[in-house]
């Protein structure tokens, strides 16, 4: 495989995906859940592999969309039979970014078909036959939190960041796990506000599976991925679909369908124009800042009022 976005490599009988933008905060194109699904279709047809180790490569696992990058026209879509395609195209959601004009038309199922295919992407950790288990160090926010929610276990940084600021302004979760992950009263605490949690309140709040301060953290993924390599492989595939079956059962199709056109929604909205129209004229970043300024990024067992 030629890989852009990320590195794949096997080492034992575990397959490691391992995001590879570091000078981009391993920001999401969209190309990265193709080549995620390609890697991920690698591992269950290696017949050595048991488990799959996914992680990111820099300061943290994944900031979300690159955004900045897109500004930039620096990101390639996918037209409507998946081929490359460059910005500007009616898939490429930044063609509003940049010409964020509330009277111009934008169709939602083009939109649709466009984010539904990063969402098969990011999936295709979940469909999975073989069992996924994500390390995440740093941070891991906004589109960055579909790739950990959609594999099955998480090992965490202790102090490592962990959500989705956008639902303030300019975004729905697409995978929409959130509520299947930890629950819909907890689910509704982070959508409402869009706080992160860190890496202990992840594990507490049933999010992650453990966590670790940044030194012990590798030895601690190593040691679940060790376990889980000695199962049988048949006995993987047997748990995973059986125990996904309560998601499937829970309305997750369903759920996935309203998350992702209500994403485009999301960014067609008054809100989303202004943010938008703030990001064209001071800069992504800028425009984040001013977003989760007035919310002190406080994390839900630090909230003050």
């Amino acid at each position: 495989m030629a890989l852009t976005t990320m590195t794949y490599s096997v080492d034992g009988r575990i397959a490691r995906i391992t995001l590879n933008r570091p000078e981009r905060g391993n920001g999401l194109t969209f190309v990265t859940p193709r080549e995620l699904a390609d890697c991920v279709e690698a591992a269950n047809l290696d017949p050595g592999v048991h488990v799959i180790a996914l992680a990111g490569n820099g300061k943290g696992f994944c900031g979300g969309y690159d955004l900045v990058a897109s500004a930039e026209a620096s990101m390639t879509g996918v037209n409507e039979q998946g081929a490359p395609q460059q910005p500007g195209s009616p898939l490429d959601p930044m063609v509003q970014f940049k010409n964020h004009d509330p009277s111009g038309t934008w169709d939602p199922m083009i939109d649709y078909q466009m984010m539904s295919r990063n969402v098969r992407g990011f999936m295709s950790l979940f469909h999975s036959d073989k069992p996924v288990v994500c390390k995440v160090h740093g941070f891991c926010v906004a589109g960055g939190t579909d790739l950990a929610l959609c594999s099955d276990l998480l090992v965490i940084e202790d102090v490592a960041k962990i959500g989705y600021p956008p639902a303030r302004v300019w975004g729905v979760p697409t995978t929409a796990l959130w509520a299947h992950r930890i629950g819909i009263e907890k689910a509704k605490r982070l959508m409402f506000t869009g706080d992160c949690l860190s890496g202990t309140e992840a594990v507490a709040w049933g999010l992650a599976t453990e966590c670790a301060p940044r030194a012990e953290l590798d030895a601690r993924f190593e040691n679940l991925l060790s376990r889980i390599a000695r199962m049988p492989i048949n006995q993987l595939v047997m748990m995973k679909l059986m125990l996904n079956q309560t998601a499937y059962a829970g309305g997750l199709a369903q759920s996935q369908i309203l998350g992702t056109v209500f994403d485009g929604i999301a960014r067609h909205t008054a809100e989303g124009y202004g943010f938008a129209r703030r990001a064209a004229e001071s800069g992504f970043k800028a425009a984040v800042k001013e977003r989760d300024e007035p919310f002190g990024d406080l994390g839900p067992s630090t909230f003050k009022g």
